[in-house]
């Protein structure tokens, strides 16, 4: 779902090599990341420039524009099911954090209105804009 291409920043493999993100942080346990309060937060804050990034971390953040705008083309498919798994988590059990997240790389709502209806379409819920 296009829609999740905002959860890749949280799974460490946006990294830009050779026309596609780098296959190298593919084998992070997201299980792992999403069961840890700390490891979360760490990659939110730094996502949000509220703390310090790891190199990885700041590659997330360089790329992810990018991600946005060609609808994660550069992506694996294990990148595109991780990002699934990471946004569905936000939504629904981190909506404060997903909100922040959005205002932050989509502050004109582009995306959301691009991929909402695609989302919907697979059976997602969709949070609405929060103003």
């Amino acid at each position: 779902m296009k829609l999740l291409i905002v959860a890749v920043c949280l799974i460490g493999c946006v990294m830009a090599q050779g026309g596609k993100y780098t296959t190298k942080y593919d084998n992070i346990n997201l299980d792992d990341i999403l069961k840890s309060e700390r490891l979360l937060n760490n990659y939110f804050n730094c996502l949000m420039d509220k703390g310090k990034c790891t190199p990885d971390g700041n590659e997330l953040k360089r790329t992810l524009p990018d991600a946005l705008k060609t609808e994660c083309a550069k992506c694996s498919e294990k990148q595109k099911a991780g990002t699934e798994k990471v946004l569905r988590f936000l939504i629904e059990k981190k909506p404060q954090a997903w909100q922040e997240l959005q205002k932050k790389y989509d502050p004109e709502n582009i995306y959301y209105t691009k991929y909402k209806a695609e989302a919907e379409a697979r059976g997602y819920t969709v949070p609405p804009i929060k103003a």
